[in-house]
């Protein structure tokens, strides 16, 4: 990246070099994913005569997150960032289970609606675990990947890319380990590849967002990370 003040730097060159902006990411992105997940991922809706599930509207948005963490911070910074978002979601399928399983007091009429909010099947968590994980690891490494080979050129294709194969990956896993057998094949099939082709979509739409806050971010941090030298196994969390 030429902009003045930005120097390229291997991404293990950054481990002990403090981030302004990078905690304010982890949180927003853990929020975001967490808030998808819990509110949206089981609620089908049809709109224009497409069926989707709802938290697709927000889900994305974790991606595009995603996105800007490897592309400024590097793989290793994200990596962190997947793993944090992961251990959240344990703790919430966790406390979602205690709170909904807990006696309600005598009287209380709503027991019924929050288990139908709050009430996520184990088969569910662990759809959404998986699918994340997978998901977003695969997102991460080919964005890094391929910013080597284009030399940190076309951010566009390297976002799009990304996200055609790592949400590619996160809706091949959710929806048949989530509801093949809940919902007949057909719809599983057609939740599968609209919600993964809505997602894509939504990328594309936010490019232009994406290039205000990644070069935003590389101007602010004075640095553009290449992950030259990275050890890209997602089994550590170490910088």
């Amino acid at each position: 990246m030429a902009d003045m003040g930005v120097r390229k730097i291997d991404a293990q060159a950054l481990s002990q070099r403090p981030m302004r902006y990078f905690d304010f990411f982890i949180a927003a992105f853990v929020a975001i994913l967490l808030l998808s997940n819990l509110i949206g991922a089981a609620k089908l809706s049809t709109l224009f005569g497409f069926t989707f599930g709802a938290g697709i509207l927000f889900f994305p948005l974790g991606y595009v997150l995603g996105d800007v963490l490897t592309e400024v911070y590097g793989y290793a910074r994200a990596r962190r960032c997947v793993w944090a978002g992961f251990g959240a979601m344990l703790f919430m399928a966790l406390m979602s289970w205690v709170v909904v399983k807990l006696p309600p007091a005598e009287g209380w009429p709503d027991q019924k609606a929050y288990e139908a909010v709050f009430g996520s099947t184990w088969r569910i968590v662990f759809a959404s675990l998986a699918a994340f994980w997978a998901g977003e690891f695969t997102n991460s490494f080919v964005l890094a990947k391929m910013k080597l080979l284009t030399q940190g050129k076309h951010l566009w294709m390297r976002t799009i890319g990304s996200t055609i194969v790592g949400q590619g990956v996160d809706s091949l896993l959710f929806y048949p380990l989530a509801f093949l057998g809940v919902w007949t094949t057909q719809q599983v099939l057609t939740v599968m590849v609209t919600n993964w082709m809505l997602k894509v979509l939504w990328e594309a739409v936010l490019t232009p967002v994406t290039y205000m806050v990644v070069n935003g971010l590389k101007r602010a941090e004075g640095l553009d990370v290449y992950d030259e030298h990275t050890n890209f196994t997602p089994f550590r969390t170490q910088l």
